[in-house]
């Protein structure tokens, strides 16, 4: 499956260059960084690098991985010397235990992959995801329903072990290409 992905990924950018241009970074995450007590950051599906760009420039030592050679090369091309790429599979990616301050989850849905970037937090880090929801406004078919959320489900996968910061179901941007409902949750490893 991972080959199938990564050539989608780079068939989507090649296709649609808009998907490489500049964009701003999640609203939600420019809202949260004054919580983040380190600067070790995960970006999870990277893509071109909207997030780790934000990150990078205020301070963060980032991680960007994803499926997309494409993206990662684009990301590369900004030369941040603080900001290091790298080409993953995330169906087999191992994210190092107890090792950031900050993941970062924007755009992409895994459910499998949410409790191994719980577990890759320090005590205290910051655990952000912004992704699709179903909603009766979205204008973009999915490709497969399993890409989006259904109404509160992030809440359901944290238990005690952390705390729940924020929560919110929004519309999207407005740069998307589609009109569409999303969900964010920004937890805390206590």
């Amino acid at each position: 499956m991972a080959q199938k992905d990564k050539i989608k990924w780079n068939k989507k950018y090649k296709e649609t260059p808009s998907l490489l241009e500049k964009k701003e970074p999640s609203k939600k995450l420019t809202q949260i960084l004054h919580k983040v007590k380190g600067k070790k950051a995960l970006d999870v599906a990277s893509g071109a690098g909207r997030n780790s760009i934000y990150l990078a420039l205020n301070g963060f030592e980032v991680e960007a991985i994803d499926i997309s050679q494409i993206a990662l090369d684009e990301l590369d091309k900004k030369a941040f010397q603080n900001i290091t790429c790298k080409l993953v599979d995330l169906d087999e990616y191992e994210v190092p235990k107890n090792s950031y301050d900050l993941i970062i989850m924007a755009n992409f849905l895994d459910r499998d992959l949410i409790p191994k970037l719980s577990a890759g937090l320090k005590k205290g880090g910051i655990l952000f995801i912004e992704t699709y929801m179903h909603d009766k406004i979205n204008e973009k078919p999915p490709s497969n329903p399993d890409f989006l959320l259904q109404k509160d489900e992030l809440k359901s996968f944290f238990d005690n072990q952390f705390e729940i910061l924020d929560y919110d179901e929004f519309e999207n941007e407005d740069y998307e290409l589609f009109r569409m409902k999303k969900q964010s949750i920004e937890i805390k490893k206590l």
